[in-house]
């Protein structure tokens, strides 16, 4: 009887649980949405029961979907989203909503925090608002009553390991992330504990990504359909799981993903930071970490595309049960590329590398009479890739230049954009079988920690490609060309978003 590993990828918007062959394949797959609520402006909250309860439909739907028996499920490795901070009581009940990484009511705080540069030089995470650290600094200044009566503060993930074991334990790149994890010594800094007014046994237990929980209550193992002592491995979050789901792990082998967001990543032997603060550096095993930058749009831009321009599209799509962003990016493929000129700043939600300015706003750049929806379109897809052009930037002064280049994410599904990707990086774009490699990534790790597998390494052997991306060159010289001007926009608008910021704010 064959065996399965299941990979569980907790994202911004959705839980996604990927049922695995040993061998990478494949079998089923199911997604849980839940949404992203803003009380106020900036603010971006979500309910953690939930995200719970959508994190087990996804599981059992995956397990009926496969007709898998129990006893087949051998594993289930763990996958999350960064930077979600919890406030719990003594019974590990959300006090609060679960605030994610674009969340950003903690500018002040962050901007006062990124002048203590050895702050970043420790822990390796940008001091941004995204990170639990400016956000714990906020509900400190601002007398946020769930801080005030908080027993414990988790992310997403150790939540729903305190509710389905009762262990208080931490993957090492899921508590770097928090800008309170020191990146050399593998565990919590003082120093900046003392800063966040937090203490030790508030936080949870930092262990390896191949750490295990066991035994599940029997209710929910039967609503997942597992046995009550499937192993449940901590994996890591979803940044490093996708590199190493898609096997960008040696030196020079660098992974772009867009899902919500998205981010350019490169795996390391030893840490690296410098005083300029443009990438992260998580720990995610011993002698491993990640480096790279994340951009706040990715996906989430393409979404407010299709809101906006797409309407047409949406209508048509619906009514004949296709996609709206395929006949978006279909318009898209119709115009040349550089878009007649036309730039799009894709910061529509702030923006995290390589500027790490929350203030940021997005701006068409360059629009004439002659310019058409289609090539708004196909802007802004040029848009977002430039975007993660620029923080590849940053990542090769620290990490060198690349050598392969990866896809991950939903993004890789359209061949208009991994087609803009490899012009634009003038490098060819290799491309998985499945998008989710973030959940095989956790799948990998799970099968390691049981000793199915005998290394990371090996998982090079397990990944089916797709196909391979070619560079146009006629292409990638008129995106050079253009990205001269573009790397200049940020810089020549940046005195006026905060005042735009601002006016916003009030505006709401």
């Amino acid at each position: 009887m064959e065996s399965y590993v299941i990979g569980l990828d907790i994202g911004t918007t959705s839980a996604k649980a990927v049922l695995f062959k040993k061998d990478g394949v494949v079998v089923a797959e199911s997604e849980s949405l839940y949404s992203v609520s803003h009380p106020q402006p900036s603010w971006a909250e979500q309910d953690p029961v939930v995200i719970e309860k959508a994190a087990i439909a996804s599981i059992s739907s995956v397990v009926k979907k496969a007709n898998a028996k129990k006893e087949q499920v051998c594993t289930v490795g763990l996958s999350s989203a960064m930077h979600s901070l919890i406030c719990l009581n003594n019974h590990y009940e959300p006090l609060s909503p679960s605030i994610i990484w674009a969340d950003g009511r903690s500018v002040k705080q962050a901007e006062r925090l990124k002048r203590k540069t050895d702050i970043y030089l420790k822990t390796g995470t940008p001091i941004h608002p995204m990170s639990p650290l400016s956000k714990l600094v906020w509900m400190k200044e601002n007398d946020y009553k769930p801080y005030q009566e908080a027993t414990m503060f988790v992310s997403i993930k150790e939540y729903l390991l305190l509710q389905w074991f009762g262990v208080a334990v931490v993957d090492y790149s899921v508590a770097s992330s928090t800008g309170l994890f020191n990146i050399h010594s593998f565990d919590w800094d003082d120093d900046v504990l003392e800063i966040a007014s937090v203490r030790r046994e508030q936080l949870s237990k930092p262990v390896p990504p191949t750490e295990v929980c066991q035994g599940l209550p029997i209710d929910i193992a039967e609503q997942m359909g597992l046995k009550a002592d499937t192993p449940f491995v901590l994996g890591g979050s979803d940044g490093p799981l996708a590199n190493l789901g898609i096997g960008a792990t040696a030196p020079g082998d660098v992974a772009i993903t867009v899902g919500t967001s998205g981010a350019i990543r490169q795996m390391s032997s030893k840490p690296k930071t410098d005083e300029k603060q443009e990438i992260f550096c998580y720990g995610v095993a011993d002698n491993l970490w990640i480096m790279g930058g994340p951009t706040n749009n990715g996906g989430i831009a393409f979404q407010w595309m299709r809101d906006v321009l797409g309407e047409k599209e949406v209508e048509l799509a619906l009514s004949n049960g296709g996609s709206a962003y395929d006949l978006l990016t279909k318009r898209a493929a119709t115009v040349s590329p550089g878009s007649n000129g036309l730039l799009f700043l894709p910061f529509l939600n702030g923006e995290r590398a390589p500027y790490w300015d929350a203030n940021a706003r997005g701006s068409y750049i360059g629009l004439t009479l002659a310019h058409k929806k289609e090539h708004m379109i196909r802007a802004g897809l040029e848009g977002v890739v430039f975007s993660l052009y620029s923080v590849g930037e940053a990542l090769e002064r620290l990490a060198g230049e690349p050598v392969n280049l990866y896809a991950s994410g939903g993004f890789a599904r359209s061949p208009l954009w991994l087609q803009i990707v490899a012009d634009i990086f003038g490098h060819p774009v290799q491309v998985p079988e499945s998008h989710q490699s973030s959940a095989w990534g956790a799948a990998w790790f799970a099968l390691l920690a049981i000793g199915e597998v005998s290394s990371l390494e090996a998982i090079k052997k397990s990944i089916p490609m797709k196909q391979t991306i070619e560079p146009n060159r006629e292409s990638s010289e008129v995106y050079q060309e253009l990205y001269k001007t573009y790397r200049q926009l940020y810089f020549a608008l940046k005195p006026h978003f905060s005042a735009l910021a601002n006016f916003q704010r009030m505006s709401f």
